[in-house]
């Protein structure tokens, strides 16, 4: 028998928090990775959006790594942190937690992933992202 090591969520506040459906499974009965993918697209770009201070686009999925299955119920917790900005991209990491068995809850880390995204113009063309400076 494998001897999990007990998690816990991470001590800062989750860009988004979903429930798990059984709308989301694919033919295996586990939730579609598409459909954690989009969840983390979204958690991502909110990230962005706030860093940009305008629109987004995602422009490139750099890495995206599945740990363990979700399953239907599981409640999905999405954090996301900036880790580089360059002149006109945003490149956010994210992580995604399940939790599960809601009588004797259990927490497994079931995703990590890395976007880049790009800020955009009111005519959806790339911009300048604004320096820390220029925040007030």
């Amino acid at each position: 028998m494998i001897k999990k090591t007990r998690i816990e969520l991470p001590d800062k506040h989750a860009t988004i928090r979903v429930v798990a459906m059984p709308a989301d499974t694919n033919p295996g009965g586990s939730i579609f990775g598409g459909w954690i993918m989009s969840q983390v697209d979204i958690a991502g770009g909110i990230t962005a959006l706030a860093r940009a201070k305008s629109r987004v686009a995602t422009v490139a999925v750099n890495s995206f790594e599945f740990h363990e299955p979700v399953f239907v119920g599981d409640v999905i917790s999405c954090y996301t942190e900036v880790v580089k900005v360059g002149r006109t991209s945003i490149t956010i990491r994210a992580e995604v937690y399940a939790q599960r068995n809601p009588s004797c809850v259990e927490t497994v880390k079931v995703t990590e992933a890395e976007l880049t995204y790009v800020a955009l113009d009111e005519n959806y063309r790339p911009r300048l992202v604004p320096s820390l400076d220029d925040e007030g």
